[in-house]
């Protein structure tokens, strides 16, 4: 065997050693911290490297002067490495250590950056890892607002709902009771109560409209034909006109030009719910001898939209986001036939919605803009 040979086999023999040894010193440290682990990962091939030039340059008989300047370089390189294992092992251990701190306080909006955990410089894939964390908390706080919301409403809506459901009932009970004991006259008293329970009928078809539209099986129409905007609006408009009449209000329907009839592709009862639900609300909360428009146009990106624009007063600035919540009302005091149930904005919310569309509200001089725009179709012929 020729002497590079047996050099090769020594290096290698040494070097299979040393591995194997690092291998069963990481397993036996398997669950310790981070530094040591990087250290001994470190140290492992320094070692080997040194064993193997120690162990050749002992068989290779050059001389003391050569050796040991082949030997102090090995263990200047080796302490260098020791110490740039620890350097780098604190350096993970300790923004380890900080990721997992800030992991502990994620429910309740923590996870800061990492200059500001420890003073760590952190490696970039630890440094993403934070920015990950930072965003999922942000998408976590988001989604507890929207929760709190959502509860909140619902607390609304039960209340509201409690309220407008007993008054009715306590009604058709008196009623009933004055029909039994003959205090009434039979004819103004089935009148009224036929009246009462029209009225529940029609909460009850709201909660129920509200849960159709507000499901994930709702996101899309049903039936979905070419519609015309303007002549749903027209017909809405002229079912409406007498209710407008009664409270002094003017009512009235613009469109510009022959800008075709306004086509969108959905289902038309729906679409006329939702106009219905939005001018109804518009003259129910304008005062006599004020007026409501109802424009129908194409918005500059294409799209087909309607505004409703009332002579309400106003809407008060921090309930601006709150209009479409199921429950809510500008006074929750009111109540009866003339208050509503609180649901017809987030019945018009949840159509709007199904049709890949828009809806929004905003103050305007005098009173409010309620603002729908939805994908425009062809034409209707």
């Amino acid at each position: 065997m020729s002497d590079m040979q047996q050099i090769i086999a020594v290096t290698t023999l040494v070097c299979l050693i040393a591995g194997g040894a690092g291998a069963m010193a990481l397993s036996g440290l398997r669950g310790r911290s981070t530094m040591v682990l990087v250290v001994v990962a470190s140290l492992v091939p320094l070692v080997a490297v040194s064993l193997a030039v120690f162990v050749n340059v002992q068989r290779m008989f050059i001389s003391t002067h050569d050796s040991t300047v082949v030997l102090v370089a090995l263990g200047l390189a080796g302490l260098i490495g020791v110490l740039l294992s620890l350097v780098l092992g604190r350096q993970v251990a300790a923004g380890s250590t900080a990721l997992v701190d800030s992991l502990r306080t994620l429910g309740d909006g923590g996870v800061p950056g990492p200059d500001a955990s420890r003073g760590a410089s952190v490696s970039s894939e630890l440094s993403d890892l934070w920015r990950e964390l930072d965003t999922t908390r942000t998408r976590l706080a988001a989604s507890e607002q929207r929760e709190r919301a959502l509860e909140r409403s619902r607390r609304e809506l039960v209340a509201f709902m409690s309220h407008d459901l007993r008054t009715p009932l306590a009604g058709l009970r008196a009623l009933a009771e004055g029909l039994e004991d003959k205090v009434i006259e039979p004819e103004p008293a089935l009148r009224q109560m036929r009246q009462t329970v029209t009225r529940l009928d029609g909460l009850v078809g709201d909660l129920f409209e509200l849960s159709r539209v507000s499901s994930s099986e709702a996101r899309s129409p049903n039936d979905t034909a070419l519609v015309s905007l303007v002549e749903v609006a027209h017909d809405v408009v002229g079912e409406l006109e007498q209710h407008a009449q009664q409270r002094e209000v003017d009512l009235r329907l613009q469109t510009h030009g022959d800008d075709d009839r306004l086509a969108v592709t959905g289902n038309g009862d729906e679409l006329t719910r939702l106009i219905g639900n939005l001018v109804g609300n518009a003259v129910r909360h304008t005062a006599p001898g004020g007026s409501v428009v109802v424009r129908a146009e194409r918005s500059p990106d294409g799209r087909t939209q309607l505004s409703v624009l009332d002579e309400c007063g106003g809407i008060a600035e921090p309930d601006l986001h709150r209009v479409f919540e199921a429950g809510w009302r500008a006074d929750p005091e009111r109540s009866g036939d003339d208050a509503g149930a609180g649901l017809g904005l987030a019945i018009a919310k949840g159509i709007v919605e199904s049709h890949a569309g828009s809806i929004s509200v905003m103050n305007v001089e005098g009173g409010c803009c309620f603002e729908v725009a939805l994908p425009a179709a062809e034409r209707v012929s």
